[in-house]
């Protein structure tokens, strides 16, 4: 893939997009269609308050007629936190992770992990990153495990509210 990536924070502009992203991850990893109107308000709610989520957005600077450069959007990350009283820091989830298929295998996801690991090496409380990954998604966990992320042990559970 041409050009050179760039990762920057999304705006109140990108939630129509990040949305659709959110709304297509959702069906290829786990065959599900959500409601786009309510993920929608997700992302827009996450994008306005970095309480809720921080919502990254992966820029590839292409060519336009040999010249100019325009910078397209080819990938997004959301980061939320949790605190750890054994660590007294906060762990960095990873989450919402989607790249279009057309812009995989080109660093994308690389770009947008390196620019979150080095925000949480700054930030001084950060005791580590986290995800979560689909059991039988053996080539996310390969890309997770190429940038040292190891299986830590944990199962998910949970009981939804509704909603």
């Amino acid at each position: 893939m041409q050009g050179s990536l760039r990762v920057r924070g999304a705006v109140a502009g990108d939630a129509d997009l990040l949305a659709q992203w959110a709304l297509a991850m959702a069906w290829e990893t786990e065959h599900r269609r959500l409601d786009a109107e309510t993920v929608l308000a997700g992302v827009t709610a996450g994008i306005a308050d970095p309480a809720k989520a921080r919502y990254f957005v992966a820029m590839r600077e292409v060519p336009v007629a040999g010249r100019e450069l325009i910078a397209e959007p080819v990938g997004m990350l959301m980061l939320t936190t949790e605190w750890s009283d054994w660590r007294c820091g906060h762990w960095w989830w990873i989450q919402s992770v989607y790249v279009p298929p057309q812009h995989r295998r080109g660093g994308v996801f690389r770009a947008l992990y390196a620019h979150v690991e080095q925000l949480a090496r700054g930030a001084g409380d950060v005791v580590g990153l986290r995800l979560y990954v689909e059991a039988n998604n053996a080539v996310a966990q390969r890309t997770y495990a190429a940038l040292g992320m190891a299986d830590a042990g944990y199962r998910i559970l949970e009981a939804s509210l509704g909603g």
